[in-house]
């Protein structure tokens, strides 16, 4: 019997549209629709509620450290980032990406990443040794290269100048950062004068005063 009834074909039950006068108001609202809009509705008014019930129980003499710690950024506090830290993370990350690059540059070039030491039992095998080396090295270089490989090395190259000048451009900024972090600490401290520093530098020289820890 149930093959049978399902072999029937049956109404489709469609949904009630918006009213051709109420087009203007879009969609017309399901049950469910009405269930989300309520329960954010009410999560909203409880949430003023609690809020109102803070501002008046509040103590106008107290402090937090998350006041002066955190910032306002379009109506939402936002504690301040540790961007010391973060900028090192970036920096240790870069510094990775060069000595990669500059690897996978060497290999290409056919230039050895470390340098082998070979010891020989006299001057003969020595001269056999530095012969069969200068040759490999010959061999290397004879590869008939294609142009647009060439065009890709230089580009890389240049890249990799580029991400040097910039690597040492933002380790000046990170110990400049760290300087003014430290210099924002307690504790007594002087600029040394130019005769006082041992090692001359253009950057100018802290000196603290040593203090006994409790």
């Amino acid at each position: 019997m149930s093959s049978l009834r399902n072999a029937i074909p049956r109404k489709a039950h469609k949904e009630r549209a918006q009213p051709q006068a109420r087009k203007r108001f879009g969609l017309l609202e399901k049950h469910k629709d009405y269930v989300a809009r309520a329960t954010a509705f009410h999560k909203k008014e409880e949430t003023l509620r609690r809020l109102k019930e803070k501002a008046a129980s509040r103590n106008p003499d107290e402090f937090y450290f998350g006041m002066i710690k955190s910032k306002t950024v379009d109506g939402v506090h936002r504690p301040q980032r540790k961007i010391l830290d973060i900028s090192f993370k970036k920096h240790k990350l870069r510094k990775k990406k060069i000595e990669k690059l500059t690897a996978t540059l060497h290999s290409l070039d056919g230039r050895p990443s470390s340098k082998h030491v070979y010891f020989a039992e006299d001057r003969e095998e020595a001269k056999e040794i530095r012969s069969r080396s200068s040759e490999n090295k010959m061999a290397s270089t004879s590869v008939d290269i294609p142009d647009y490989i060439k065009r890709k090395i230089a580009s890389s190259y240049r890249e990799l100048e580029a991400r040097k000048n910039r690597a040492n451009q933002l380790e000046k900024i990170h110990m400049d950062m760290a300087l003014q972090k430290e210099l924002q600490k307690k504790g007594r401290k002087r600029k040394l004068r130019e005769d006082e520093i041992v090692c001359p530098t253009t950057k100018p020289v802290f000196k603290w005063r040593s203090e006994r820890k409790r």
